[in-house]
């Protein structure tokens, strides 16, 4: 998608809304059936990290998307995210330039249960073998009835947090 300006090299400068900004509600887990993902097609990531204060800035590319993402610090399980489409090439550029070896490789497959879209992570690279769900819900108190191939709750975790596992030289141990 080609902003207004971008054919001549010009892009026009971003407002943020503060009212109206998202907000990430997410848990984490393990997951300890990996034959859910049996026949399903994922969308490969590669995702990396600028700067991590005050806030986490990460470049992402998904398949032929890129996205420039702004959190704030993790408050219990909820944040503040800013998340803008940017060209291709600059997402690569930030990458090549900016992240270093703060950077990770995923495939992610979506799989509805019950009300809820649960995004599944399976790790590739340093962290082959990784295979964490994240759960994406619209409060902090929304009740969970969580499939059978979850486990271990990783949420309170910050060594599975994608900063730190982008950061790490090895898979934490779950």
């Amino acid at each position: 998608m080609e902003l207004p300006g971008e054919s001549a090299g010009i892009s026009a400068p971003k407002q943020i809304d503060v009212k109206k900004m998202a907000k990430e509600i997410e848990r984490k887990f393990a997951v300890i059936d990996r034959s859910i993902l049996a026949g399903r097609l994922g969308a490969r990531i590669t995702q990396g990290y600028i700067v991590d204060q005050p806030m986490t800035v990460r470049v992402r590319i998904i398949e032929a998307e890129s996205f420039l993402t702004i959190k704030s610090k993790l408050n219990g399980m909820s944040r503040d995210e800013f998340e803008f489409p940017i060209p291709m090439h600059h997402a690569q550029e930030l990458l090549k330039h900016y992240c270093g070896i703060s950077v990770i490789k995923k495939t992610r497959y979506r799989i509805r249960h019950n009300d809820v879209t649960i995004e599944v992570d399976v790790f590739a690279g340093r962290h082959e073998g990784l295979v964490i769900a994240e759960i994406e819900l619209s409060s902090a108190e929304q009740e969970l009835d969580l499939p059978p191939w979850l486990g271990t709750e990783l949420t309170t975790d910050r060594r599975f947090a994608n900063r730190s596992l982008a950061n790490a030289r090895q898979t934490p141990v779950i």
